[in-house]
C-alpha cells in the first residue's frame, strides 16, 4: 500500500494563498503565478497536486464556476472573474506539470464536474454538494466512475461544515462518510477545520476513526506541522490513510517536502 503527500495550491482571486481555519479575513499569500508554484512541487519529487478554487468554494450555490452567468453588478462581478480566472489557473497548472491534480472548491453540479476534468483535473473533490445534494454525488460516480471522484468530508466539531466552511450543517461527518460509500464513493478528504492552516499537528485519531467507521479510503488535511504527523499518520496506512495535503507547513518551510516523500 501506497502514502501519497498531496502539496496544496489554493486559489483565490487567480493567487496561492493560505487561509487559517478556512477564514477569507485570515490570508496569506504566496504567490501570483500557480504554474511556477506547480513546477516547483512536481520538481521536488510530488507526485499529486491538490488544488482547491477558493472563490468557488466560498461562493453561494448558485454561482456555479463561472461560466458567464448574469451576476449582477459590483461584488457579484468580481466574483463570477475570480472563479472564471482561477479555471484558467488549473488549466495552467495542467500544462505546466505532467502529474496528476486533485481539484475542488465550489463543483456542485455534473456540468461544473465535467468543466473541472475538461480543464485538466484527474479527480475533483465534492463537498457542499455531498451535504445538500447527495444524489449529484451519486450522478457523478455514475458518468466519471468512482476513482475520479472525491468527496470532501470538512468537520467541525465532528459536524460536516460547508459553503467554505462558512456554514456548519447538523450532521455528523461519520454519517456523510458512510452515505458516500452507499453512493458508490470510495475514497474522501477529510479536514478538521479548527486545526487547517495552524500547524497544531494533523488530527490522526479523528481520521483513523473515520476510515474505520466508513471503509473509505481517507486523504487527512489540515493542521500538518511537521515530519511527525507524516510518520504517525503513515502507521495508519493499513487502517486506510492513504494520503495527507499539506499546505502552511510546505508554504512556511515547517516541512521539507524531499524528507517526507522519503519518509512515506
Amino acid at each position: 500500500m501506497s502514502f501519497t503527500i498531496f502539496p496544496a495550491i489554493d486559489l483565490r482571486a487567480g493567487q496561492v494563498v493560505r487561509l487559517r481555519h478556512g477564514d477569507p479575513a485570515q490570508q496569506t499569500t504566496f504567490s501570483d503565478d500557480p504554474a511556477v508554484v506547480a513546477r516547483h512541487w512536481e520538481s521536488l519529487g510530488a507526485q499529486w497536486l491538490h488544488v482547491v478554487n477558493l472563490d468557488g468554494a466560498l461562493a453561494g450555490p448558485d454561482r456555479g464556476q463561472g461560466r458567464g452567468q448574469g451576476q449582477g453588478q459590483g461584488r457579484g462581478e468580481d466574483l463570477n472573474l475570480n472563479l472564471s480566472l482561477n479555471l484558467r489557473r488549473l488549466a495552467e497548472i495542467r500544462a505546466a506539470t505532467q502529474i496528476p491534480i486533485q481539484f475542488g472548491g465550489g463543483l456542485r453540479e455534473i456540468d461544473d464536474i465535467a468543466l473541472a476534468l475538461a480543464l485538466g483535473a484527474t479527480r475533483v473533490v465534492l463537498g457542499t454538494v455531498a451535504v445538500r445534494q447527495p444524489q449529484v454525488v451519486a450522478q457523478a460516480v455514475a458518468r466519471f466512475g468512482a476513482e475520479r471522484i472525491v468527496v470532501g468530508i470538512d468537520a467541525r466539531a465532528g459536524r460536516a461544515a460547508i459553503a467554505g466552511w462558512q456554514e456548519t450543517s447538523a450532521v455528523d461527518a461519520i454519517t456523510v462518510g458512510r452515505l458516500m460509500r452507499d453512493l458508490g464513493v470510495t475514497r474522501s478528504v477529510y479536514t478538521d477545520i479548527s486545526r487547517d492552516g495552524a500547524l497544531t499537528g494533523v488530527n490522526v485519531t479523528a481520521t483513523a476513526q473515520l476510515a474505520a467507521a466508513t471503509g473509505l479510503k481517507i486523504i487527512a488535511s489540515g493542521g500538518v506541522a511537521g515530519l511527525d504527523d507524516i510518520i504517525s499518520l503513515v502507521g495508519y496506512v493499513q487502517d486506510g490513510i492513504e494520503g495527507v495535503i499539506v499546505g502552511q507547513a510546505l508554504y512556511t518551510g515547517h516541512l521539507d517536502l524531499r524528507e517526507a516523500l522519503a519518509r512515506a
